[in-house]
C-alpha cells in the first residue's frame, strides 16, 4: 500500500493494524464515523528509537516535516478547576499555549500537561500521542494548516509507528475546533 506521502518500505491501512496501535487509537479507527472512511487511514512501521520529528524526519525525508504535525496536551485553570485538552499543530511550529489556547479555552491557566499525567489519561505512549481515540469530552483544538494539508503525518498512540490521515479528518474528531494561528 502506498501511504500518500513520504517513501516508507511498510504501510498497512491502519484498520488492518488495530493490534499495532493502543486501545483507545484501536477503538476509535474501528467506530470511526464521518466523511473519512478509516481504510484512508495508513499505519507506517517505523523505529522507536526515531520517533520524535527531527530525527524521523531526518531518516526518512525532510519534505515530511511540511506534512506533518504534533499533538500536545495541555493542562488548564479556571476557578480553582483543572481540565485537559489537545493541541494539533504542524510540526513545525509550537502551541500558541498562553495567547490562543488561553483564549479559546477561557481559562485563567494554560500549560503543557505532565508527560505521566499525558500517558495515564491517554492511554497512548510520549512521543507518539495522537488525536485519534484521545478522551470525547477533552477540547481538541486544531490548527487551520492541519486541517487543510491532504494528508498529515502524525503519531499512532506509540513511540513505533505513525499514521497518515487525510486532513480533513481532524476537524470531525470529536471535541475538534478548527482555529487560525494555533501554532507559532
Amino acid at each position: 500500500m502506498n501511504a500518500l506521502l513520504g517513501h516508507f518500505d511498510d504501510a498497512q491501512p491502519a484498520p488492518d493494524c488495530l493490534d499495532l496501535l493502543t486501545p483507545p487509537v484501536a477503538a476509535a479507527v474501528r467506530t470511526l464515523q464521518g466523511t473519512v472512511p478509516a481504510e484512508q487511514i495508513s499505519y507506517i512501521d517505523s523505529d522507536p528509537a526515531i520517533a520524535d520529528t527531527g530525527a524521523f524526519v531526518e531518516r526518512y525525508g525532510q519534505d515530511l516535516l511540511a506534512q506533518s504535525a504534533n499533538c500536545v496536551i495541555v493542562a488548564t485553570k479556571r476557578g480553582g478547576e483543572s481540565a485537559l485538552a489537545a493541541c494539533l499543530v504542524p510540526s513545525a511550529a509550537r502551541v500558541d499555549v498562553n495567547g490562543v489556547v488561553r483564549r479559546q479555552l477561557e481559562v485563567r491557566k494554560a500549560s503543557f500537561a505532565a508527560m505521566d499525567t499525558a500517558v495515564e489519561l491517554t492511554g497512548m505512549e510520549y512521543g507518539g500521542i495522537t488525536p485519534i481515540g484521545l478522551p470525547a469530552d477533552w477540547p481538541l483544538l486544531v490548527d487551520s494548516a492541519v486541517v487543510a494539508l491532504p494528508y498529515v503525518l502524525i503519531g499512532s498512540g506509540r513511540r513505533r509507528g505513525k499514521l497518515v490521515v487525510p486532513g480533513r479528518l481532524f476537524a470531525e474528531l470529536p471535541g475538534a475546533v478548527v482555529l487560525d494561528g494555533l501554532g507559532l
